[in-house]
């Protein structure tokens, strides 16, 4: 690890952002594919963690949405081999990039290519989703985007299956840092009525030297456009509600206002970093339906609306310190 490296990859969040790190960390990447009609969606989660003793070990999460299970490999931290130029990992026989993945698990191998893919716009002032706060080097969970929405070619086998993903649609995320914040939703879809369509939002709890705020980032790709909703660029969380059966969520800024609507599923459960060490546990819906309304703020004219199938949902921890203290 160099000077360079460093310097290189907290300009580029895509990469692994981990060198140097020894004890009390993680990182991960979401790479979540559905096939062309909906019926299959799969997420697959590369990454590593190091508990606070130093203890580590590298892993691929395979999540089934449909037929809600998850399973969890394990590998020697050793195997764990990222590019110190570019956001591109190898983990024993299986690989990693923004153009495509190659799996050799025991339940699932196969290859398939990304291609088209919708990164979210990086400024040098701004490198990715997190904005200003990239160069905050406390923050106990960072987020990263590497595409937004994008088509997928290829096929899977899976536990005996083979699983054309042809025509279908992926989208990749990544998280790092020690530990998941302690109270969060987070939501997306980019499986709309047409391609070309994609969204998330995540809204959480952040420990700040002052204390604690309420953080939100969420963006919409429609049109070959992005819209973006973050405190950082005075946009506000104008409303949120949920309880067992829905979560409903606006987000304002003088561009427009998002209102997200959307009936939780059945969940899949998954491990989660605490402290570095993957021993915590989530879950999350991957086969929810969220219902967007877009409009423009200056004239109320909608822009859009519709829904987005196969979406993920997580809800957890104390929620209620999430709620804005005036609701629109």
């Amino acid at each position: 690890m160099t000077l360079t490296t460093k310097i290189r990859s907290l300009f580029d969040p895509t990469m692994y952002q981990g060198w140097g790190n020894r004890k009390k960390y993680f990182e991960g990447w979401y790479f979540k594919v559905v096939n062309a009609s909906g019926s299959r969606v799969y997420a697959f989660i590369p990454g590593i963690a190091m508990d606070e003793a130093g203890k580590s070990h590298a892993f691929i999460q395979l999540l089934d949405g449909t037929a809600k299970k998850s399973e969890y490999y394990s590998f020697d931290a050793a195997l764990f081999r990222p590019s110190d130029r570019k956001f591109e990992l190898s983990l024993a026989d299986n690989s990693f990039c923004a153009w495509g993945m190659t799996l050799k698990l025991p339940a699932a191998t196969g290859t398939l290519l990304f291609s088209d893919t919708v990164p979210w716009p990086s400024r040098w002032y701004s490198p990715g989703i997190m904005g200003p706060y990239t160069f905050a080097p406390f923050m106990e969970c960072n987020h990263g985007i590497v595409s937004m929405d994008h088509s997928v070619t290829g096929s899977l086998v899976i536990n005996g299956e083979e699983i054309d993903f042809t025509g279908g649609r992926g989208y990749i995320e990544k998280d790092w840092g020690h530990s998941f914040p302690s109270a969060y939703i987070w939501m997306q879809s980019n499986h709309f009525e047409r391609p070309g369509i994609s969204f998330k939002a995540s809204v959480a709890r952040i420990p700040w030297v002052t204390g604690n705020f309420t953080g939100f980032i969420a963006g919409f790709w429609f049109e070959n456009r992005l819209y973006r909703f973050m405190e950082y660029n005075r946009s506000r969380l104008s409303r949120l509600s949920f309880d067992s059966s829905e979560v409903e969520i606006r987000f304002s800024n003088r561009i427009g206002t998002l209102t997200i609507k959307a009936p939780v599923d059945a969940a899949t459960g998954l491990a989660a970093p605490v402290r570095g060490l993957m021993d915590g546990r989530i879950e999350e819906s991957m086969t929810s339906v969220i219902r967007l309304t877009l409009t423009e703020t200056a004239t109320g004219r909608v822009i859009f609306s519709g829904e987005g199938r196969n979406g993920s949902i997580e809800i957890f921890g104390e929620t209620a310190t999430l709620m804005p203290r005036r609701q629109v």
